[in-house]
């Protein structure tokens, strides 16, 4: 392994910690901004914007620049952004922060995968950008749940000063442990945007645009279902989200070999009819009796981080396999439908909060998967007459 990756990995933890801790966050933001918990849900939605807009955007503008100065800038910046986030003093300049911190995390995580590919040799080229993906694996199962702890002790200003901490250890340890002169990509966004020509590659983008919406709608107000929903205390949010964390870990494995195995399209479709199940689960589980929720929902959570993380490698399967020469455009894009979806997640959970109740979100959350079954079908090959052929 070289070590190197490590470093490159650092950075996808920290950005990975600041995407996902929020859901535990915003009760508290909240409270202390004084705006509803659907308004500070915008922070989401507006992270998740510019995301997906500033990847490839920002990615296209900076390809010409060396990747090691390239990555320690957006790294210090990315600290800067969270240490802005912490001292902010209103809702205007939290949105703000979060916004520098989504347009850093976009550029460094396609960055960091490209340097990874470009400092390991062919035949190990897949194993160097799942290390530095399993960064953001990492932050689910375990940075989040630690934020989320900080949180309860030093407050949510105390988990972004510690975000800080760790972008700028990042920007340090990659301009010392990265070499110079590793070159950058130079395609504009035009011939970056080409591969949504390739045939059947903007229905599966659709595809996970709509699935991200079911899953986010529900985990941005992670924070008001455990207490509101379920009735549980505060201080169990940490536990909560590690129960999450540990079973999407489980479930970002089993997606890839359940890919392997039966094929991307079958496992995309698994995923998205479990994940509507599990939606409506959701709803249900305020219903049963009181002594029994809590550890119910525990369980609940493991089994939803599997099934909703199961989906994503096996969306990646699909997306090389349609585009094979042009993967790493592809995947840029896929990122960039994911956080769309997840922008519009963090919309519809806060209205369904607003006007029907946060028992209500896992309901109509379910309704998106099955809308992005729906575009698999429709898109599926003329020759393929039943589900079971697909893939």
């Amino acid at each position: 392994m070289d070590k190197r990756l490590v470093w490159l990995a650092l950075g996808t933890f920290a950005i990975g910690v600041e995407g996902f801790v929020i859901a535990t966050l915003l009760p508290a933001i909240s409270t202390d901004l004084g705006v509803s918990i659907s308004q500070a849900g915008y922070l989401v939605f507006a992270y998740a914007i510019a995301y997906a807009i500033g990847s490839p955007v920002l990615s296209a503008v900076t390809g010409q620049f060396d990747r090691r100065a390239l990555l320690a800038v957006v790294a210090v910046v990315f600290g800067s952004g969270a240490l802005f986030a912490a001292l902010s003093q209103g809702y205007g300049m939290l949105l703000l922060a979060r916004v520098i911190i989504a347009a850093c995390a976009g550029l460094y995580a396609a960055t960091a995968q490209a340097t990874a590919v470009s400092l390991a040799p062919v035949e190990r080229r897949a194993r160097a950008v799942s290390l530095v993906v399993a960064g953001t694996t990492m932050a689910v199962a375990f940075g989040a749940p630690i934020g989320a702890l900080v949180s309860g002790v030093a407050g949510w200003r105390g988990t972004y000063f510690a975000i800080a901490v760790v972008g700028y250890l990042t920007a340090i340890a990659i301009w010392f442990m990265l070499p110079a002169g590793i070159k950058g990509d130079r395609r504009s966004i035009g011939e970056r945007l080409a591969v949504l020509s390739v045939p059947g590659i903007l229905p599966a983008l659709l595809t996970i645009l709509l699935y991200m919406v079911g899953p986010f709608a529900a985990f941005v107000y992670l924070g008001p279902i455990t207490t509101k929903g379920m009735g549980l205390a505060p201080g169990l949010l940490p536990y909560v989200m590690l129960s999450f964390g540990v079973g999407a870990a489980i479930g970002n494995t089993l997606g890839g070999q359940l890919a392997d195995r039966l094929g991307a399209t079958r496992t995309v479709v698994f995923a998205s009819v479990a994940s509507a199940v599990m939606l409506v689960l959701l709803s249900a589980i305020p219903m049963l009796p009181a002594g029994v929720v809590g550890p119910v929902y525990f369980i609940f959570m493991f089994v939803w981080g599997v099934v909703a993380w199961t989906f994503l490698p096996a969306q990646v399967s699909r997306l090389v396999a349609m585009a094979p020469t042009s993967a790493p455009l592809a995947l840029s894009l896929n990122a960039s439908s994911l956080y769309l979806g997840t922008a519009l997640g963090a919309v519809v959970g806060g209205q369904v909060i607003e006007q029907l109740g946060v028992n209500e979100i896992g309901l109509v959350a379910a309704a998106f998967p099955v809308l992005a079954l729906l575009v698999l079908y429709a898109s599926r090959p003329s020759r393929a007459l039943q589900m079971p052929r697909l893939g």
